[in-house]
């Protein structure tokens, strides 16, 4: 076993909230270190094609999905430099005012400690660093008023369009929807040609995922990326007070030690309790900062309900992005539901860009079809269908967690078990969706229409690590600062208390954006 010469910060993953870490932090002059357990790949390795995009998604993950609802892992995480952020959709909503205070306003779920005051610069900070597109003033018919975005809204395309008429006359409005892509050149990067492979990543780097900004600019100021290493252990000092690194396994799966001033976990969220876990000692029995006990506990998940419809129009469904042309709030309040059983945000998106298989693909709009039927079912769909997608938000849970299991992985390093089920209101939320994405179909004028319906899907990963006051009911505080260790970090979604309904990354990025800039200003007394 060999141990690395001393750095300021060791970062675990290399995705999205790592890599802001890194980019603040080696500009700020820390030498960094990111540890990630997949591929370092760069733009030239992406090739826009579902069965080559299944590398850039995780298999044979390291953990036992269990509950009413597992929870389904491919597609949600990520696997290599960039994480998830390589081949997300780059939707770019924000979350709303309400989404903060839900126990306090409606006597369910968790309060996050901040508001979305706290959070509103960073959003148009992280606009304004690594590009977004849409109509900052059109939203604020639901959102307080913010910066404009820096680019227009991305084009738009009949796939779309078609949704429009059948949304009004069921009362919802929609705007352009913000997304983290280029509709025009920005800082170097080009425009986005609208084919539609933003799900297996971008390869001509319109799409603002971790490779081509924060990470980019982090190695541009000295930050090193030591891919296909698994972090195993956080280390503490003898009195358990303060990290000292971490152990990892190699490329050539040979144990090594990094020792860091600072640790900032940036995993996947639930892999983030499995390391804390798997790091306890006589001072920390229960896995690192856990007094609470609500380490891995408080795990969430968004679901959706899709409507499909068919035009005798071509739609365009191969054109635009995978994201969405379109967004609403117009069903967020967290009782727009109420009358049929379910609680929590609803976000309608539309205009999706379509392919035949993998992901979201038509191929899979009818399971009920095969041989000759689903043959002429594609020859209709490969031109004229296009979907709707509402999202809905789950409530915290307690029962929703991860724990260690005795199997291990082959860094002898136990597995995690993670049970995860919906709540009634949740799964009465989820059908309302179905039943209102109907009506809205049938008012397009749309030839044919049906709900997407199957298992109810697990879609995004929150909690397991949240914030909160203090020791007592939370693992960190809200910049993602353990309040047992103080340089003990955490970043990501697995902080979030509650997890609204829309799209998570640009509230991750402000969210880390905030911690990093606490942790620069506070470097003296958490590191020293």
């Amino acid at each position: 076993m060999a141990t690395h010469e001393k750095v300021d910060v060791v970062i675990v993953g290399a995705g999205a909230s790592g890599s802001l870490y890194a980019s603040v932090l080696a500009k700020a002059g820390k030498k960094v270190v990111l540890i990630e357990a997949g591929p370092d790949w760069q733009l030239g390795d992406l090739i826009s094609s579902d069965l080559w995009g299944r590398r850039i998604k995780p298999s044979g993950v390291p953990f036992l999905f269990e509950g009413k609802n597992p929870y389904g892992y491919a597609y949600q995480g990520g696997w290599g430099v960039g994480g998830a952020a390589l081949h997300y959709f780059a939707n770019f909503p924000r979350y709303l005012p309400t989404d903060f205070k839900v126990k306090s306003d409606f006597g369910k779920g968790l309060d996050w400690p901040i508001n979305y005051a706290d959070i509103a610069p960073y959003y148009d900070k992280v606009a304004a660093e690594i590009g977004v597109s849409g109509d900052a003033k059109a939203e604020e018919i639901w959102r307080p008023k913010g910066e404009a975005y820096p680019m227009p809204p991305m084009k738009t395309f009949r796939n779309g369009e078609v949704w429009i008429k059948g949304l009004e006359a069921n009362g919802i409005r929609m705007v352009p929807a913000a997304v983290g892509m280029n509709s025009v050149d920005f800082k170097g990067r080009p425009a986005c040609i609208y084919d539609g492979w933003c799900h297996v990543g971008c390869p001509i780097g319109a799409l603002a995922n971790p490779t081509v900004t924060y990470l980019a600019d982090a190695r541009r100021a000295g930050a090193e990326v030591r891919a296909l290493s698994t972090v195993t252990r956080v280390l503490t000092n003898d009195a358990g007070t303060k990290v000292t690194g971490v152990e990892y396994y190699d490329a050539q799966k040979e144990k090594q030690v990094q020792e860091a001033s600072v640790v900032i976990l940036a995993s996947w969220a639930a892999q983030n309790p499995r390391l804390m876990l798997n790091s306890a000692t006589d001072k920390h029995a229960k896995g690192l900062a856990n007094s609470s006990g609500l380490l891995g506990k408080y795990m969430m998940a968004h679901y959706a309900a899709g409507t499909w419809a068919m035009f005798d129009e071509d739609v365009e469904n191969h054109m635009g992005t995978v994201g969405a042309q379109y967004m609403s709030y117009e069903r967020y309040d967290k009782n727009s539901k109420k009358a049929k059983g379910g609680f929590g945000s609803t976000y309608i998106v539309a205009g999706t860009a379509l392919k035949t298989s993998d992901l979201g693909g038509f191929a899979n709009a009818r399971l009920d079809l095969f041989g000759p039927k689903l043959a002429e079912f594609m020859q209709r769909a490969k031109r004229g269908i296009t979907r709707l997608t509402a999202f809905g938000e789950e409530m915290p849970n307690i029962e929703n967690r991860i724990e260690q299991a005795s199997e291990k992985d082959e860094f002898g390093m136990p597995l995690a078990r993670f049970t995860h089920s919906f709540s009634d209101e949740a799964i009465a939320l989820w059908n309302a969706n179905f039943d209102e994405g109907i009506e809205i179909a049938k008012a397009t004028g749309a030839k044919e229409y049906w709900s997407a319906r199957g298992p109810m899907p697990t879609i995004h990963l929150f909690g397991g690590t949240i914030m909160g006051e203090g020791a007592g009911n939370s693992i960190a505080n809200s910049y993602g600062q353990t309040h047992e260790i103080p340089n003990l970090w955490i970043a990501g979604p697995g902080l979030f208390p509650t997890e609204g309904a829309s799209n998570p990354t640009y509230t991750i990025f402000a969210v880390t954006q905030r911690g990093a800039e606490k942790l620069v200003s506070q470097w003296g007394s958490v590191a020293g």
